[in-house]
């Protein structure tokens, strides 16, 4: 079972925020749901409050294996403005662990230069923040330990890649059809 942490800030974007929980909460994963706003509740770009397992002055990421960010705005620029969660991704990313960002978040690791010479995706008119990444359009790019998804759209295919990195082909493929996602890519 992995250790993952997502790190939530107003303003995120609800779908890619839960859906990835979801899945990878069903998918065995133990995942912490961390607020870097100082308060447990955190509140969605819909307004959308939710509470969050842990405080991110409260958490040790030495056990992460995935570190993970939600898009929306404003949730994505008040991500990228927390010095302890940049601090945390760099350390993170430089020991060769996971990082995971969807929608507008990979502007995050833009700004920390970690997408120089990768393959990421994001939503559409923000490509201009993946800073030295070479653009791809997918739904979900995966490349080397950095996964990126392109937006709400992309929330379920981004967190069953997320699982099959994490548990393996076999448990995302079983999940996929336990959650009847698989009859949708049938039609």
């Amino acid at each position: 079972m992995a250790k993952i942490y997502q790190f939530m800030a107003n303003g995120f974007e609800d779908v890619e925020a839960l859906a990835p929980v979801d899945i990878l909460r069903r998918g065995g994963q133990d995942v912490v749901v961390v607020s870097v706003t100082g308060s447990e509740f955190v509140t969605s770009a819909h307004n959308v409050t939710i509470k969050a397992d842990a405080l991110f002055e409260d958490v040790d990421l030495s056990d992460a294996d995935l570190l993970m960010l939600p898009g929306g705005m404003p949730g994505s620029t008040n991500l990228n403005e927390h010095e302890g969660l940049r601090k945390a991704l760099v350390k993170h990313y430089e020991a060769g662990r996971r990082i995971a960002a969807i929608c507008a978040a990979p502007m995050v690791f833009g700004s920390l230069g970690l997408l120089e010479g990768k393959r990421a995706t994001c939503y559409p008119g923000c490509e201009g923040t993946l800073n030295g990444a070479v653009y791809t359009e997918e739904l979900v790019t995966v490349d080397g330990n950095i996964i990126t998804g392109r937006g709400p759209a992309a929330a379920f295919p981004y967190g069953y890649a997320i699982l099959e990195m994490l548990a393996g082909k076999e448990v995302a493929d079983a999940l996929r059809e336990g959650m009847i996602f698989n009859q949708l890519l049938r039609k």
